[in-house]
């Protein structure tokens, strides 16, 4: 495995500045940099009477309207040093919009811009805008474009990493030039939330990041020196007499699909359904939203990224992607994960309420799910209700970025009950330091009537910085505390967290970043008997062209079903984006694992463990995407490994998951995917409780997207297993030596479409 390592570091060595073929961009020599500054700038915005329009800038001539800003300074990969490359932006609005045009050189050959869906813009040329409506550096929109006008957008929280689920309506264009590219961004105050005061006072700021460069600068500077980019914003005034108005919307949708599918008993069935439903919104005096729903769009247009979920000694987590849950999430995040939306599954009616204003943030959800209802007998009293589900979220507002909350979660299914109850709070202390803790008591009352109670706490002291990080963390769950709405891996314990790291900038081009940091912690149950403790150094170095490399040491120790355990293992891993049509990440992680789930009449016991993870994009045109992606997971016998009589050892089990992904894009709105999916779970039946497994999906999707409300979607999947004794009337399908057995297909079609008022 050394052989491997020294293998990658000479690949990417290779393709580093430098090395033959490489190219990179012009970069001023190195600079000292600029000072954090005292205050930040202040700018006055002018209200124009006439929107800008992208083709008026094209040529370099005509200058766009509006306060121009130009003196960009990286954050990184320099600090404070001004950016390699001219960038201007001009900001102005009027009554019903904030306008930004961005005016960035560079050599358009260089310039990485794909035509390509909403939101999957990351591995390109972006430039962006940051509104913190309230200016108080707590939450900041985020709105972000590639050279041709294809939009992300984001929520980014205090506390929080930024949420890239948030969509909202906003308008954008762009395009190449002969010297770079223009983009125009024109966001409808309408899609923003504010105070009703009759003049604004906002914190702003424009981004560009140039990604063969590793490069992100802003105006105005915003340092890593300081935690948290709130606080660095400048000042803008000058927005006068605007509002958000009534902003009235609904959101009818129908679903309509068709499915074949195979029972346990191994008969095919056909299933037809229609679905309709109406989403409204509406905005209260500025900054409280109101969403009600009935017979919400819970379905799921896009399939959950490929993990490994075998011998996994803990729950696997999959993130919520469905539209009526995503928006305003960061409302009912705590620092424990009270609220798993994903715990909801059929909804017939939800409401929600979210507001900001005078010091205070809160959040309300009450929704119903019938899921529970239809997955007991019919015999069972529940049979056919419905469970309800509320939470409530409240946050009060001090000082700088700091704050004290509430959350109340309960559940109702008949009898049953789950309430979860908790204050939290999050203090700031300097520029770079921070502390955070939360209390939570449960009460779950079980079908019987019994109860129970449990309690958890949680507390955080946290650094950060541009060189030195540091935290240290302290987590403590009963053994009957339950959270049923929320993602709780693990309860019965007592945790404690440290970790701390630091990054060296060499001056260098060749190498942007050396980092090294050290994990430690230890677990223990309630009776304070110890259950694990780890140990775990690493390492990485940072290249231009988005290129790193890391390593990374375990060493274990895990009481598992009794037994104590002692175990170590080794990662390495490498990604780099240094050609334009090419990128690449993969890592590599041997050791030793635990076989969890052994085959009867053995103990668990330890095993050598491999495990390999590697994706690969590939971009041939800008319209045409193709993703690659492999996993894999094993374990084998170590010698001297007691096994049963008639055992030879060897291979425990063996998981492969092989994703391909192929997206083009036809224009901005239509595009067409498919996903094929293929995974073999081949386990040793003497020695772990698994079951063989071998599965084919294909999946393909045709959407036309005007905005992420109004859209078509028209979709098929088709899924084969290898089943012994399935139905005569299921045919089957060969790959290489493996019959495999269709189980299901089907075909749906989704139509959305907003309404605003």
């Amino acid at each position: 495995m050394r052989s491997l390592i020294v293998a990658v570091a000479v690949l990417l060595f290779a393709v580093v500045p430098g090395a033959a073929g490489a190219q990179q961009p012009a970069q001023p020599p190195a600079q000292t940099p600029v000072a954090v500054p005292a205050q930040t700038p202040t700018i006055r915005i002018p209200r124009v009477t006439e929107a800008p329009a992208l083709e008026k800038y094209l040529d370099g001539k005509a200058v766009p309207p509006g306060v121009k800003v130009s003196d960009f300074a990286q954050r990184e990969p320099g600090d404070g040093v001004p950016a390699s490359l001219e960038t201007a932006a001009y900001l102005s609005y009027d009554a019903t919009h904030l306008y930004v045009v961005f005016v960035c050189k560079d050599d358009p050959a260089k310039v990485r811009a794909n035509l390509t869906k909403r939101e999957a813009i990351m591995s390109d040329d972006i430039v962006g805008l940051v509104l913190d409506t309230y200016h108080d550096g707590r939450r900041a929109y985020l709105f972000l474009v590639n050279p041709l006008g294809i939009q992300a957008d984001a929520v980014s929280a205090v506390g929080q990493n930024d949420d890239y689920s948030y969509d909202a309506l906003w308008q954008s264009d762009g395009t190449l030039t002969k010297d770079g590219y223009v983009v125009v961004v024109k966001v409808p105050f309408k899609s923003l939330r504010f105070s009703n005061a009759p003049a604004q006072t906002w914190g702003i700021a424009v981004a560009r990041i140039i990604p063969r460069a590793n490069e992100a600068s802003f105006w105005p500077y915003i340092t890593r020196r300081i935690a948290g980019v709130g606080e660095q914003l400048a000042t803008m005034e000058g927005l006068e007499a605007i509002s958000p108005g009534r902003n009235l919307q609904a959101i009818p949708y129908g679903n309509f699909a068709t499915a074949r599918e195979m029972g346990d008993d191994g008969v095919m069935r056909t299933d037809h359904s229609a679905r309709v439903g109406i989403d409204g919104k509406a905005v209260i005096k500025d900054a409280v939203t109101l969403d009600v729903t009935v017979n919400p769009d819970f379905s799921q247009v896009e399939s959950d990224e490929p993990q490994v979920t075998i011998n996994q000694r803990f729950e696997v987590f999959f993130p919520e992607k469905r539209p009526f849950f995503i928006e305003n999430a960061n409302y009912f995040k705590t620092p424990e994960n009270l609220f798993h939306s994903r715990r909801i599954a059929d909804p017939k009616f939800g409401t929600r309420v979210t507001g900001k204003g005078r010091g205070w943030a809160f959040g309300g959800l009450l929704v119903n799910d019938k899921a529970p209802g239809q997955s007991v007998d019919r015999t069972d009293p529940r049979s056919g209700k419905m469970a309800t589900i509320g939470v409530i979220r409240a946050q009060r507002e001090f000082g700088e970025q700091s704050y004290v909350g509430g959350i109340v979660t309960d559940r109702e299914w008949g009898p049953a009950a789950n309430r979860v109850f908790g204050i939290d709070g999050r203090w700031r202390i300097n520029d770079n330091w921070s502390t955070k803790a939360q209390w939570v008591g449960s009460r779950t009352i079980d079908e019987s009537g019994e109860a129970t109670t449990g309690e958890a706490l949680t507390a955080e002291i946290a650094r950060d910085g541009r060189n030195f990080s540091y935290q240290s963390s302290y987590l403590q769950r009963s053994p009957d505390f339950r959270s049923e709405l929320g993602f709780i891996e693990r309860v019965d314990m007592k945790e404690t967290q440290h970790e701390a790291g630091y990054n060296w900038f060499p001056k260098a081009r060749r190498v942007l970043r050396v980092g090294a940091d050290l994990e430690v912690g230890a677990v223990w149950d309630w009776s304070n008997l110890l259950q694990d403790w780890s140990v775990e150094p690493g390492f990485e170095i940072e290249f231009p062209g988005q290129t790193e490399i890391g390593v990374r040491r375990w060493q274990v120790f895990e009481r598992f079903d009794g037994i104590e355990f002692r175990r170590q293992s080794s990662m390495v891993r490498a990604s780099t984006a240094w050609l334009k049509w090419l990128s690449f990440n993969g890592s590599v992680d041997w050791g030793e694992n635990i076989n969890y789930y052994p085959a009867d009449g053995l103990e668990p016991f330890l095993a050598d463990g491999t495990s390999i993870e590697a994706g690969t994009t590939i971009r041939p045109l800008s319209q045409l995407r193709v993703d690659l992606a492999y996993i894999y997971s094993g374990l084998t016998t170590k010698p001297g490994t007691p096994l049963p009589a008639g055992t030879s050892g060897g291979t425990i089990f063996t998981d492969h998951i092989v994703r391909t992904r192929v997206n083009y894009q036809f224009t901005r709105a239509f595009s067409a995917r498919v996903i094929l999916d293929y995974e073999t779970v081949n386990p040793t039946a003497a020695l772990v409780d698994l079951d063989r497994e071998r599965g084919f999906n294909a999946d393909v999707l045709f959407t036309y997207l005007v905005n992420p409300w109004t859209a078509v979607y028209v979709g098929y999947t088709d899924a084969y297993e290898d089943r012994a004794g399935a139905s005569p009337m299921a045919r089957p399908l060969s790959v290489g030596s493996a019959p495999l057995t269709s189980v299901g297909r089907g075909a749906f079609v989704k139509i959305s479409y907003l309404l605003k008022y």
